[in-house]
């Protein structure tokens, strides 16, 4: 199983922690999208979306992270599933899972965040307000549910699961943007109980072989 990536992704970051929740052992193949190795033809002739993560699993080549997270669930159906078993449960994950994967991550990926840059001229300052308003717009609502749902630790039960491998690479992107989550109870206690796990702890960013902050430690 080899996962092809890059260490600040944070569709990359989902699935290094997914893959580690489930113990299951795979080569890190750093993808180095701010040269844009990603649209390297040899690369794009495997992946037309030129996008990452892709797994390779037995000769075959798998791309977009959500599918790939519910690939995972169900072709390795090893504890911890990140689905739980009712099908209001599995709603309530998908929810705000899918909430946080598509409007937040669709418009400030990387590419969006180039593109504003250039070709529209958009100055460093104007493109980090561009990321802090859509990251209010969606996580907002995100703390609003978690307060409703009243949960603990995690979302559901007594382990992670998909809204929490959705969620931590989506923090530390807030954080990297200095967005202020002190009015986000809720997020910050399931973000602290996750990052204590070493799942979590060797997904995180700094530690991928293609981190810079990995030679500094």
């Amino acid at each position: 199983m080899r996962l092809f990536g890059y260490f600040r992704s944070s569709t990359s970051y989902r699935l290094r922690i997914a893959l580690n929740l489930k113990g299951l052992a795979f080569e890190n193949v750093p993808v180095d999208l701010r040269t844009g190795a990603n649209k390297d033809p040899a690369f794009v002739s495997r992946n037309p979306f030129g996008s990452l993560p892709m797994l390779e699993v037995d000769g075959h080549d798998r791309v977009q992270s959500m599918a790939l997270l519910e690939w995972l669930d169900e072709a390795y159906p090893l504890s911890p599933r990140l689905l739980p078993e009712g099908v209001e449960d599995r709603y309530v994950v998908r929810d705000l899972a899918y909430g946080i994967a598509t409007e937040i991550h669709a418009v400030n990926n990387l590419p969006v965040l180039k593109y504003l840059k250039d070709p529209l001229g958009h100055d460093q300052d104007a493109i980090d307000t561009w990321y802090r308003h859509w990251l209010k717009r969606t996580l907002d609502p995100v703390e609003a549910r978690l307060a409703q749902l009243g949960t603990g630790d995690f979302l559901h039960g007594d382990a992670p699961g998909l809204f929490e491998v959705v969620l931590i690479p989506q923090l530390a992107n807030a954080r990297r943007f200095a967005y202020d989550l002190t009015h986000a109870p809720h997020m910050t206690r399931i973000e602290a109980a996750c990052l204590a796990l070493p799942a979590f702890v060797a997904a995180h960013p700094d530690n991928q072989v293609d981190s810079p902050e990995r030679g500094q430690q």
